[in-house]
């Protein structure tokens, strides 16, 4: 009977013409419908700051925004006197829902496959909708990630998602957004805040074996090329011989061919420059995630339009006489560089939440508050090519919306309402059950 009491409890609506909390339980999704945030501050974030306005949203995105808009008939409002409307946070470089306990649970990790070259790996087919993690990260505001499969020389294929959904085909915005590839590490030596790194016995050998790792990628990517030609001819001309179908080369066509980008983690300046150099030899679109050394090769950057997925910013300087502040002004420099980039938290799923500090941080020095918003809205998604669905407050867009009570990278600023592809989010999470089963423990 308390069971039966609990379930009815959880699934009465709770939205009414002047909305109320969101309620909503395990295996449904909130619906569509159509809502109106009124009086509020808009950060717009492509635009100017609207100080009084209204964002109507229906069917999923955000249909008017502006500070004379009308509230259709039949909406169901929020009054946001007082508060703000930010656009989501977008966290570009996580393994979000490939990972739920990193140790001492390893069926519940699913970044990587057997072996070095995994092309046809897909992260979206195994993300975990029902992760504790995508609710933690979610109800801090950030509504979207790039979940990126790790290991090996090409991992994989990442996918862009919402943080709401019961399937992950439900969640994908991009299943397949980039291929990530490893770029070989080169290995350094000495000690560094970062912790001691061994100086490699033969620094020659280590080279030569990293350029057999380089040429291992090369030539699979050759290999797709010529795959995709004689698949062309085929289609062309049906008297030629019937290629065979390789499901590893498939899926590598595209990238190859420079219609969607690659990922190249590499955080050092040798790897960045070899990553740069690779790209331009194999006509790719190159992505560097990571990026801790950008800024010493921002010209090189800047010339070759190359965009960086900065995952560092929290991180120790890798070199004992860097700065102790070398990563955090890494974001300042590469945009008075000119350089395209975004911030990222780096992580697996259960410090994602975080992503709000990593650019507050950036703000704190040197970057400016309006960049370091951008940095976690607008510019991830230019970098993945969303920037016409996601990243701003534009009519048009999915109305991935969150609402605050003070400036979205200030730590004490509380997230009021959540909108993740239009649906009203409940702002429930792990740790809130947490807080509330404990709290009043003496």
């Amino acid at each position: 009977m308390r069971i039966l009491i609990a379930l009815l409890l959880f699934t009465t609506p709770a939205l009414a013409q002047q909305i109320g909390e969101p309620t909503t339980q395990q295996g449904v999704i909130p619906p569509r419908g159509i809502f109106a945030i009124r009086n509020a501050r808009i950060v717009t974030v492509s635009g100017a700051d609207i100080e009084n306005g209204t964002v109507v949203i229906r069917d999923g995105k955000i249909e008017a925004v502006g500070a004379n808009v009308s509230v259709p008939t039949g909406a169901q409002t929020i009054d946001g006197s007082g508060l703000s409307v930010y656009p989501g946070m977008i966290d570009a470089g996580t393994n979000m829902g490939l990972v739920e306990v990193p140790q001492g649970a390893n069926g519940t990790v699913d970044t990587s496959e057997v072996g070095e070259l995994n092309p046809n790996a897909k992260a979206i087919i195994a993300v975990n909708p029902y992760s504790a993690h995508i609710a933690v990260t979610r109800v801090e505001g950030i509504t979207n990630t790039l979940t990126a499969p790790t290991g090996g020389l090409i991992s994989g294929q990442a996918a862009l998602i919402n943080l709401l959904g019961t399937a992950p085909k439900e969640m994908a915005v991009v299943p397949q957004v980039a291929l990530v590839i490893n770029y070989p590490r080169v290995a350094g030596g000495g000690g560094g805040f970062g912790g001691f790194q061994q100086q490699p016995a033969n620094l020659s050998d280590t080279l030569a074996a990293n350029e057999r790792q380089v040429e291992q990628i090369r030539k699979m990517l050759r290999d797709a090329e010529a795959y995709g030609r004689a698949q062309d001819a085929y289609a062309k001309d049906k008297s030629v011989p019937r290629p065979d179908r390789n499901v590893v080369l498939e899926p590598l066509v595209p990238y190859v061919r420079g219609e969607q980008p690659v990922i190249f983690r590499a955080d050092r300046e040798a790897e960045i420059r070899g990553a740069i150099k690779f790209a331009e030899e194999m006509k790719l679109k190159p992505i560097i995630l990571g990026g801790n050394d950008a800024w010493k090769v921002a010209n090189l950057l800047k010339e070759k339009n190359v965009p960086v997925i900065l995952t560092g910013v929290f991180s120790l300087p890798q070199r004992e006489d860097d700065p102790y502040d070398t990563l955090f002004e890494n974001p300042a420099k590469l945009q008075a560089a000119g350089v395209r980039y975004c911030i990222s938290t780096g992580d697996a799923g259960a410090e994602v939440r975080n992503l709000a500090q990593f650019a507050g941080m950036a703000a704190a020095f040197g970057l400016s508050k309006t960049d370091a918003v951008k940095a976690v809205t607008l510019y991830p998604a230019q970098i993945m090519n969303v920037a016409d669905r996601l990243g701003s407050i534009e009519a048009g867009k999915l109305a991935n919306l969150v609402v605050t009570d003070g400036d979205l990278l200030e730590i004490r600023s509380r997230i009021r309402y959540l909108f993740i592809d239009g649906r009203p989010v409940v702002l429930n999470s792990r740790h809130t059950e947490l807080n509330d089963a404990f709290k009043n423990r003496k």
